[in-house]
């Protein structure tokens, strides 16, 4: 009888490729194609990378599939924990951020209209365009500040199925907990008090380290419940 898979592990590799393809549209590209006020540059950056800008949008299509399946992967790995705690996951940790991505691509999309001048936008002269480019990818940071509510909130219940889980470690727990607190206290920031947002961002990096510390953790030591472990003992005496 072959033993069956380690589902912390399954769960540790969806995250994992989330935070491969996520970096790349939300740091990667602004980092080398936006300028800060400059929108006539910045569009004249996405037209001569546009393959890169197409990558990144496409990333973020991937990115939403993959949030939805990797809230699966913990829903099946806690839902013995606490069913409804798991269900929160899919909900506030997959569903509605897919949604969101999914909103930020048709805006980049709009953006790559806009910066390669459809026919359709002749009403517009050049720098009109660019305005309204840069308004789309300003409007694509503020979605991101939004979400960002949801990247904290969905934390809270998996802090929680962590901590009660008793086959993962409860500062595992506690750390995540802290880390999704801090997510909301961001988002909140961005809308209340923009101008510190980024202060409290660089200075929360520690806090937001418990996501990181959690895929480690169940990429080298993966994660069983223990009716899994249970079958997995049997399989081993059998």
């Amino acid at each position: 009888m072959s033993l069956p898979r380690n589902p912390g592990r399954v769960a540790g590799l969806w995250y994992l490729l989330l935070v491969i393809v996520g970096p790349l549209r939300l740091i990667y590209v602004p980092t080398k194609l936006f300028v800060d006020g400059n929108a006539t540059t910045t569009a004249s950056n996405i037209l001569a990378h546009e393959t890169l800008f197409r990558v990144a949008i496409a990333g973020d299509l991937i990115g939403a599939v993959v949030l939805v399946l990797m809230t699966l992967a913990f829903y099946h790995l806690f839902k013995g924990v606490d069913k409804s705690l798991a269900v929160q996951v899919v909900i506030f940790g997959g569903v509605m951020p897919a949604l969101l991505y999914f909103v930020n691509v048709t805006t980049d999309l709009g953006t790559l209209m806009l910066v390669r001048g459809a026919d359709f936008l002749n009403a517009f002269d050049k720098p009109q365009r660019d305005a309204l480019a840069y308004l789309f990818i300003r409007m694509h940071d503020y979605q991101n500040t939004a979400a960002e509510i949801l990247w904290g909130l969905w934390l809270v219940p998996l802090a929680l199925l962590v901590y009660r889980s008793r086959f993962l470690p409860r500062w595992l727990g506690v750390w995540l907990m802290i880390n999704g607190i801090t997510y909301m206290v961001i988002s909140l920031t961005g809308v209340l008090l923009p101008q510190y947002a980024d202060q409290v961002f660089t200075y929360s990096k520690p806090a937001r380290l418990g996501e990181i510390a959690l895929v480690l953790w169940l990429l080298i030591r993966g994660a069983k419940p223990a009716e899994v472990a249970g079958v997995a003992t049997e399989a081993t005496a059998g």
